[in-house]
C-alpha cells in the first residue's frame, strides 16, 4: 500500500467529486468517509483536518467489515482515495491518510489471533495517537517559537493558523509587547478571523490587502505563518499568498519562519506551483464558448443601480475565485526555521524527520 508519493501526486477529481463520491459509499453498510470526515472537522474547530481524516479511517474500519489484513487494505485504500478526491484542498487529510496506512503497515500483525480483535487494537492506537498528539505537539512548538520572539516585535502573519495563534498568544501571555500585522488572504479572508480574534485577547492587529504585504516588509521584524503541509524537500504548503510573503520576507533580508505540527509532515517533492493537488484547474484561461455565454450573460443581467454596479465591478465573482489556486508552495530556500515539535528545523531536516517515521521507502 502506498503511503506517500515522493512527488506531488495528482491527487484531483472534479470540483463536485464530493457529491459523486458519497453515492457508492452510501451503499456500503450506510458510510460515507466524506460525511464522516466533515463531521468530525465540524464536532471541534480546534480538530485540524489530518486528525479528522484518522477519524474518519477509524469510523471506517469499525462499520465496514474486513476479514483479512488484505481487505482492509483494500479498503482503506479505495476511501481514501474517495476522500481525497472528494476535496479541493486535499493536501490537510492527505497527511493524516499516510500516517494511518503507515500505521497500519508497521502494526504487527497476527495470522494466527483474532482479525476483529486486532482491527479493534488498530482502532484503539489511532485514536490514541490522533487524541493525544494536537495538543501536545502545540505545546511543544510554542516553547520552541517563544525566544525568537522579542519585545515590541511586529509580525508579519498571513490567513488563519491554530498552531500560530498559540503562539500569539502565548507571548503575550509571557509579558512581550507584540504588534500583528495579518493579510486579509483572499479569496478564503480567514485573515479576518485572526485579526478578529487577536483583537479580542488584547493584541494590536492590522488588516493588511494582500498586495500591501511588500510595503510593510520593510518594517517588521519577523514572517510568521502555519502550515497545511510540510514537504519532504522542506518547502511548505500553506493558503495561497505564503510564498508572496516569503519572497518579501528575503528581499527585505527578514526572517521567515513556519510553525507545523509534525503530523503534516509529507512525502511529496513538488516541482512547481503547477505540481501541487488541486481537484480543479487553476489560473486557466476562457475558451471562445466561455467568453459568448459570459458575454450572453452579461447583457441579460438587469442594472439594478450604479451603486451596485460599481461595488460588484471592483469584486471577483465566484467563478473568477475557482479559477485561483487554494494553496501555494514555498521552497525550502525562502524559509529559515520551521518550528514542530520534534525540533526548530532547518528545512534540510526536514526529510530526517521524515525518515524517522516512514524509513526510507516510499511504497
Amino acid at each position: 500500500m502506498a503511503i506517500a508519493s515522493s512527488s506531488a501526486s495528482p491527487l484531483h477529481g472534479s470540483s463536485d467529486s464530493a457529491t459523486s463520491a458519497r453515492q457508492p459509499l452510501a451503499n456500503l453498510n450506510g458510510y460515507d468517509i466524506v460525511a464522516s470526515y466533515h463531521s468530525q472537522l465540524a464536532s471541534s474547530f480546534s480538530l485540524p483536518p489530518p486528525i479528522a481524516s484518522i477519524f474518519a479511517l477509524c469510523d471506517l474500519i469499525t462499520q465496514v467489515p474486513s476479514n483479512t489484513t488484505s481487505e482492509l487494505i483494500t479498503l482503506l485504500r479505495s476511501h481514501s482515495d474517495r476522500l481525497k478526491q472528494s476535496l479541493p484542498n486535499p493536501i490537510p487529510a492527505t497527511a493524516g491518510l499516510d500516517l494511518f496506512a503507515r500505521l497500519v503497515i508497521t502494526m504487527n500483525w497476527d495470522a494466527s489471533a483474532d482479525f476483529a480483535v486486532q482491527k479493534k487494537k488498530l482502532v484503539d492506537l489511532a485514536r490514541e495517537f490522533a487524541e493525544k498528539t494536537v495538543p501536545s505537539c502545540r505545546d511543544k512548538i510554542t516553547e520552541l517559537a517563544m525566544p525568537f520572539i522579542r519585545d515590541k516585535s511586529i509580525i508579519l502573519t498571513h490567513s488563519y493558523s491554530r498552531v500560530v495563534m498559540q503562539i500569539l498568544l502565548a507571548a503575550q501571555a509571557r509579558g512581550l509587547d507584540i504588534n500583528v500585522y495579518v493579510t486579509e488572504s483572499r479569496p478564503g479572508g480567514l485573515g479576518i478571523k485572526t485579526y478578529n480574534e487577536l483583537t479580542q485577547a488584547g493584541i494590536p492587529t492590522t488588516v493588511l490587502c494582500d498586495s500591501a504585504a511588500a510595503f510593510v516588509g520593510e518594517k517588521v521584524d519577523f514572517v510568521l505563518v502555519g502550515a497545511e503541509g510540510v514537504c519532504e524537500s522542506g518547502g511548505i504548503l500553506n493558503a495561497v499568498g505564503t510564498l508572496g510573503l516569503a519572497l518579501v520576507a528575503k528581499y527585505y533580508g527578514k526572517p521567515f519562519y513556519a510553525a507545523a505540527e509534525s503530523f503534516k509532515f509529507l512525502r511529496i517533492f513538488p516541482l512547481s506551483q503547477f505540481d501541487l493537488p488541486s481537484s480543479r484547474p487553476t489560473l486557466t484561461f476562457p475558451d471562445q464558448e466561455e467568453l459568448i455565454n459570459a458575454d450572453s450573460q452579461k447583457q441579460s443581467t438587469p442594472t439594478i443601480d450604479k451603486q451596485s454596479t460599481a461595488t460588484n465591478a471592483k469584486l471577483m465573482t465566484s467563478a473568477m475565485e475557482e479559477k485561483n489556486p487554494q494553496i501555494d508552495y514555498t521552497k525550502p530556500d525562502l524559509i529559515t526555521f520551521i518550528f514542530s515539535d520534534v525540533g526548530s528545523l532547518r528545512p534540510s531536516g526536514v526529510g530526517d524527520a521524515l525518515l524517522a517515521v516512514y524509513g526510507g521507502n516510499a511504497d
